[in-house]
């Protein structure tokens, strides 16, 4: 072979490798830079009906991270299964921060241990990105009953066994607070499990149950315009929007004490780098003035943490209620 023609086809060979190797080096830069966003629309699943706690909180948080991502943030309710369908879809989506979900007590803790089939592992399927706060039950009757007190409620739940009692869904953190206020009172209740809040709600109004445990935001409205009386809450601690209604801890169901919490959920496996921008997306949301102000006043409390604290609360909440669960043989279809 010519020397010019030898020195041009190792020339050849030479850029070849040179282009694979760059191509190669290019390629492993590229995989190791974190995925950015936001380069288009983020879908925020809210696996509930619209009306409920879950669907005030999620818009107004909602829109503030647009604001700040410079993209909108769509809210989609897909509700089912106590909130199972639309967290399923959560954990199928593509790892890449362009669907979430707003996941809860219930969805990411409870649910395995009362639903005879789960589509999905809380533990396994879901990237935590941050805590988004926590909901007040409020345990409620209709104003026309004459029941005024939670001593009348016991008093009238022993005399009539079996009596109703409404929650916006089998396995919500409602119905926990449900079972554990017939085992701490040793009454005989009934659970009636709707389709979200507003359901149960018109039924009471409309005389067709009398009692409720329900998350305050939904109900609140409906308190303080007096068609519906509040009795106590749930919580650890009064609400600032009832100040005046006692929990149930004070009306004498001494150690009760549900408090749900909700946080934003991405499907497994996201990149590290849009689990920080997402999670500082939401924390500088929960933080603004304006959103708190709006949140606290329909009866929720806002707070962020970061997406490991996060991961941390929904596995220890995954123990915890387990074991409740299964001591209240809390089961659902």
């Amino acid at each position: 072979m010519p020397k010019s023609a030898l020195h041009q086809n190792c020339f050849s060979k030479l850029f070849v490798i040179a282009s694979v190797t760059a191509f190669g080096v290019a390629t492993l830069n590229a995989a190791a830079q974190p995925a950015t966003l936001p380069g288009k629309p983020i879908h925020f699943i809210v696996p509930y009906l619209p009306g409920g706690t879950t669907g005030i909180v999620a818009r107004t948080v909602g829109q503030k991270v647009s604001e700040k991502l410079g993209q909108p943030v769509i809210v989609e309710n897909r509700a089912g299964a106590g909130g199972n369908v639309g967290m399923d879809a959560v954990a199928k989506a593509a790892p890449d921060g362009y669907t979430i979900g707003f996941g809860a007590i219930s969805t990411n803790a409870l649910n395995p241990h009362v639903y005879k089939s789960m589509a999905f592992d809380p533990r396994k399927d879901f990237a935590g990105i941050s805590l988004i706060g926590y909901s007040t039950i409020v345990l409620e009757v209709g104003a026309d009953t004459p029941i005024k007190t939670v001593a009348d409620l016991i008093n009238a739940a022993k005399n009539t066994p079996g009596m109703t009692y409404g929650t916006a869904g089998a396995g919500t953190s409602m119905h926990l607070a449900g079972v554990l206020f017939a085992q701490t009172t040793q009454t005989d209740l009934t659970h009636v499990a709707y389709k979200g809040s507003m359901p149960g709600i018109n039924d009471m109004m409309g005389g067709h149950i009398k009692v409720m445990f329900d998350n305050l935001p939904a109900s609140l409205p409906h308190i303080q315009s007096g068609k519906l009386r509040a009795l106590a809450v749930a919580g650890a601690a009064r609400s600032p929007s009832l100040p005046d209604v006692p929990t149930l801890a004070e009306a004498g169901l001494k150690g009760y004490a549900v408090d749900p919490w909700f946080g934003v959920f991405g499907p497994a496996n996201m990149p590290p780098g849009v689990v920080q921008k997402l999670n500082q997306a939401f924390v500088e949301a929960l933080a603004l003035p304006e959103v708190k102000e709006k949140l606290l006043r329909a009866g929720f409390t806002p707070k962020s943490s970061s997406a490991a604290e996060l991961d941390a609360l929904a596995r220890s909440e995954f123990e915890r209620l387990g074991k409740i669960a299964r001591d209240a043989k809390m089961v659902a279809e």
